[in-house]
């Protein structure tokens, strides 16, 4: 499928108005990843957004590279960079053509995968396979279709049938996915613009063999 109309439409967003998943810090879940030291070797953030998670970790000492399709989140990305005081790297990339050279230990996947079809989820997790290296982990934080319908949303069916041949899960678990609500969901949700909500979630630790 050609991934420019949605590319188009996240661009939009992030042009237009402040997406309900930018919410000026890095998620939760991830945090607690890195608390943890979960996060090893070189980190690839794909659809890392305006680059909360790509800060967080190359503050942290760590060798990170932040990619999204869309140019203004990059751009935004790069000023939120140089306003935290942190030298982090960001690029435009197609998450679907990650390239072949499987340079990548550590994967950061942060509400990227819920948001593809079943068609381009299966281009998706190849490009992922050619982009990490073997042994290589890849984390999945996707909206849980036990939520509200705050955004896009998988089960996790979708998550296991995604990763088959060359990938092991090797733990899944309910977590949460933090937002801001907007306008497009206010009403539905019954709550105020900018009330923070935290949605049902899955956490998946996925390693590439």
């Amino acid at each position: 499928m050609d991934q420019t109309p949605t590319i188009s439409r996240f661009d939009d967003f992030y042009k237009n108005q402040t997406p309900p998943w930018v919410i000026g810090e890095p998620q939760p879940a991830i945090v607690a990843l890195v608390d943890a030291g979960a996060i090893g070797g070189k980190v690839l953030d794909v659809g890392c957004g305006t680059g909360e998670h790509t800060i967080l970790l190359a503050r942290a000492g760590y060798d990170v590279f932040g990619v999204d399709g869309a140019p203004t989140a990059v751009e935004q990305a790069r000023r939120n960079a140089v306003d935290h005081g942190v030298d982090a790297r960001f690029e435009v990339a197609d998450a679907l053509h990650l390239g072949e050279s499987p340079g990548y230990d550590t994967v950061i996947d942060s509400a990227l995968f819920h948001i593809f079809d079943d068609a381009d989820r299966a281009t998706y997790v190849r490009s992922l396979h050619t982009a990490t290296r073997p042994g290589a982990v890849v984390y999945v934080l996707a909206l849980s279709d036990a939520g509200r319908g705050f955004g896009p949303e998988v089960s996790e069916t979708t998550i296991r049938d995604a990763f088959g041949a060359g990938w092991e899960i090797e733990e899944l678990t309910s977590t949460t996915y933090r937002g801001v609500v907007t306008e497009i969901h206010a009403e539905e949700l019954g709550l105020a613009v900018g009330t923070r909500v935290d949605e049902p979630a899955f956490l998946a630790r996925v390693r590439r063999t």
